[in-house]
């Protein structure tokens, strides 16, 4: 068993918000303009703050959670969708374009500058899609957004594409019009951008990128967009920052939000090696990354059995593999809240924390998770310390012994401690961002690796 310590004053829910924020990079203290995209040592690498898309809003705690759940849950839909439809085709009969969906929006954003000179606008990181893109005047739809729309007849460095352009050509699907390369990219929910692809010099902090890739999004349409002025695709897909850069690795570290100062707190994204001061750190779970033929943007990871308190669940070897029709499988996502896991697999997580937990379990469904218990009463202390199962997830070649806080989360004001964790009938799973904060998360692309490195993020 694990103890879990609750302050009354300062518990709240691990569903955060970082917003895309600069901090110096511990770097460089020189400006840089980089021409050949390559960024693949700390001398190149550089780093980004990120907050919480829901951070200085003002949310109770359950607004957060009731959050926090709901884009889940829509960006699971997107993503099943993703597995029904992996490739563009076209229906001959009708003539009707198919295009194929991804993740969209997330959980995290950040602050770039698009141009000369540069023009500040606030990105969603996208671990789940691969375009960047921005809003762009002039706009035939736009939605509200926290910065200004980008004005490409204000930049010096504007180049619209060429339709023979590589990147035009890897578009999942575009068109040759007067304006040179146009796109649609869709996110499964009726969400997209529309627009020309460009290049321009992007600015991450004191690094200068020129000729990235993007999308000038002049008909943008769905709901999350809002929280920023676009997103930042992540994936494996020639269309994202990290194919562009041409790293062989990134990383991101999020931060805890189960103390006072989480508010305020920073997480970060690095592109490049790591910083130095990861170097001698010892203790590093490291797992391959495993790709879906079907799928094979995503960053998948195999999961072969999950331990609640000393009990190995009797979990069937193939409820976490990949399938031969592409479903199925383990994506590791910062975009998505909360761990979601195959039904059946759920279920017995859910049972045994029944079994073992010696609290009343809530049946109000008030919080939007599925498996609650009511805390015990204060004994005039302050604080409830609670007796909780340890929860270890095995993945090939590495096995994460959680902390509690990445898995209960707890609300004194409503008396309840909640399993940050839900099921879904699927067939996918999904490792959430509540389970990896407070460790650097570690993709290399090279060695086809993803590393857990236990990091006390906002001391980076």
């Amino acid at each position: 068993m694990a103890s879990l310590l609750l302050s009354l004053s300062s518990i709240v829910f691990i569903i955060f918000s970082l917003q895309f924020m600069f901090i110096p990079p511990t770097f460089s203290t020189s400006r840089r303009l980089i021409n050949n995209h390559v960024i693949n040592d700390h001398e190149t690498g550089f780093r980004v703050s990120l907050k919480h898309v829901d951070s200085g809003k003002n949310l109770t705690k359950f607004e957060r959670l009731q959050r926090g759940v709901m884009r889940g849950n829509l960006r699971l839909q997107r993503l099943i969708n993703n597995m029904m439809m992996t490739t563009t085709s076209t229906d001959h009969s009708s003539s009707q374009v198919i295009s194929p969906v991804h993740a969209g929006n997330g959980e995290f954003l950040m602050n770039l500058a698009i141009g000369t000179p540069p023009s500040t606008y606030s990105a969603i990181m996208d671990t789940g899609s691969d375009l960047i893109w921005t809003q762009c005047k002039p706009c035939t739809k736009c939605f509200d957004a926290p910065t200004p729309i980008f004005d490409p007849k204000k930049s010096s460095t504007f180049t619209k594409a060429l339709c023979t352009d590589n990147l035009c050509l890897e578009l999942p699907n575009s068109d040759c019009g007067t304006d040179g390369c146009e796109y649609l990219y869709s996110y499964g929910d009726y969400s997209s951008t529309q627009g020309v692809l460009a290049t321009e010099t992007f600015t991450f902090n004191n690094v200068s990128i020129k000729e990235v890739g993007f999308g000038c999004g002049e008909d943008n349409e769905g709901d999350g967009f809002n929280q920023g002025g676009g997103l930042v695709g992540l994936r494996r897909g020639p269309l994202s920052l990290v194919s562009q850069l041409k790293t062989s690795v990134f990383s991101y570290c999020l931060t805890s939000i189960n103390d006072d100062t989480s508010e305020n707190s920073e997480s970060s994204l690095i592109l490049g090696s790591l910083l130095p001061q990861l170097s001698n750190k010892t203790k590093v779970f490291t797992t391959p990354l495993i790709k879906n033929p079907s799928n094979p943007s995503f960053y998948y990871i195999s999961l072969v059995g999950i331990t609640v308190g000393n009990v190995d669940l009797p979990i069937k070897n193939s409820t976490f593999a990949i399938g031969l029709d592409g479903s199925g499988g383990m994506i590791i996502d910062s975009g998505t809240t909360i761990t979601i896991l195959e039904e059946s697999a759920f279920r017995m997580v859910k049972k045994e924390f029944v079994a073992q937990t010696k609290l009343n379990v809530d049946n109000s469904g008030s919080t939007g998770l599925d498996l609650c218990f009511e805390l015990p009463a204060d004994d005039g202390s302050g604080q409830i310390s609670i007796e909780i199962p340890k929860l270890v997830f095995h993945f090939d070649g590495a096995s994460l012994d959680l902390d509690g806080e990445n898995y209960m989360i707890g609300d004194a004001k409503s008396g309840l401690v909640c399993l940050a964790m839900g099921g879904s009938n699927a067939g996918i799973s999904i490792f959430g961002n509540v389970q990896q904060q407070n460790m650097m998360v570690v993709h290399d692309l090279e060695k086809e690796t993803l590393s857990f490195i236990p990091t006390q993020c906002d001391k980076l």
